[in-house]
């Protein structure tokens, strides 16, 4: 007999069975066939049908116990759904095998292309879970390479040293001391620093920071205070910024490196003793006008604001105190007058932005910080180092 190919198999009929007596799996096919025979008209003549394939095999399992047996009934179907239907009628109409009293009741019609579609959303799932869970570490690793490969394509050499494209066209360039450090800013898109390839400063680093705004960016160790000593006395670089105490320019992450280079300080403000800093945090030098100071802070007493100005104490902007901290994040800058007390929270706020000075009406009586900031008030008049 014909067998529906799997792929055209629309519906499956599934019915169960009962027969008074004892009979086999090719009595109940031919009881089907037979009973239905001339009943359904020459278009859904069973045998035809299976003939061409669109009735596929009966399934038929079978199972006598006691003198009677029981058993299901499957039917492949490729015909529509109205068809379908009538075949499953059909089949229930059957009530003999051989000798036998049968009764036969359809349980459902399924609709075999949902099935199928059920078992495919599941195996996709399974699938995408397993492609999750092995292959998504080696995207990772992809990713990380072809990142490398960006970097590596992008360093370029200036004069013999390891440097970022832009080293020649930018106005000011980032010295740092080898060629790793070079790949870490690459990563994070600076593409204007230059490796200085340890002591021993080559004269083309000398003679390229005379030309440009120089940066040294440089090594929070003992390495990084020996080779800042040297560019100090061969350089005219003009700001220094470090990597935190104990770590090295090249393992620093993204944020590490952009607040490194927010806190750069003059040259000039960082003084160097046996080749260590002696001062590592950022200060500004002493000859700072008090008298302009407290003139600021005359002119904003009673509003209830806060002014705020950079290295150079020119102008950023004037804000209301309930903004300040927020402000100190974001603006970070080296001179801070305020219509206000300073407080502890402040203080540590300030020291956290690189804040040198902080001007205030009075400080509060539970300061107990010893960060190196500058504390002018309106009541001491004086400056207050805590």
């Amino acid at each position: 007999m014909a067998k529906a190919p799997a792929d055209t198999v629309k519906y499956n009929i599934y019915a169960e069975i009962t027969i008074d007596g004892v009979v086999e799996q090719p009595d109940v096919v031919g009881a089907i066939f037979g009973q239905s025979e001339g009943l359904l008209g020459e278009d859904l003549e069973l045998r035809d049908l299976q003939k061409t394939g669109r009735i596929g095999r009966i399934e038929v399992d079978i199972k006598s116990k006691v003198g009677k047996s029981v058993g299901t009934i499957l039917v492949p179907s490729s015909l529509d759904m109205a068809e379908t239907a009538i075949i499953a009628s059909a089949i229930e109409m059957v009530d003999r095998v051989g000798p036998c009293n049968a009764r036969i009741k359809v349980l459902k019609v399924e609709d075999a292309r949902s099935s199928k579609r059920k078992q495919m959303l599941e195996r996709a799932k399974d699938i995408l879970k397993r492609v999750m869970d092995e292959q998504i570490p080696e995207s990772d690793e992809l990713i990380e390479d072809i990142r490398k490969s960006v970097q590596l394509s992008e360093i370029t050499s200036y004069k013999g040293l390891p440097a970022g494209p832009a080293v020649e066209t930018a106005e000011s360039i980032i010295l740092v001391e080898g060629r790793a450090d070079v790949l870490n800013l690459l990563k994070y898109g600076i593409k204007n620093a230059v490796a200085v390839g340890g002591t021993n400063i080559p004269k083309m680093i000398v003679d390229l920071s005379k030309s440009k705004t120089t940066i040294a960016f440089l090594d929070g160790d003992r390495g990084g205070d020996i080779i800042l000593n040297e560019l100090e006395q061969v350089t005219d670089i003009d700001y220094v910024t470090r990597a935190p105490k104990g770590k090295e320019v090249e393992d620093l992450g993204k944020k590490e490196v952009i607040m490194a280079l927010r806190k750069k300080i003059p040259v000039k403000d960082v003084k160097i003793k046996g080749g260590e800093e002696e001062n590592p945090t950022p200060r500004i030098s002493s000859s700072v006008d008090e008298g302009r100071l407290l003139d600021e802070l005359k002119s904003i007493k009673g509003k209830l604001t806060a002014k705020l100005f950079d290295q150079k104490f020119g102008f950023i902007t004037e804000i209301e105190i309930k903004d300040l901290i927020t402000a100190l994040r974001d603006v970070q800058p080296t001179y801070v007058v305020f219509d206000g007390i300073i407080t502890q929270r402040l203080i540590d706020s300030a020291a956290r932005s690189g804040v040198s000075y902080l001007v205030g009406i009075n400080k509060a009586t539970d300061i107990t910080s010893n960060r190196r900031i500058n504390l002018l008030t309106e009541q001491d008049r004086s400056i207050t180092p805590v």
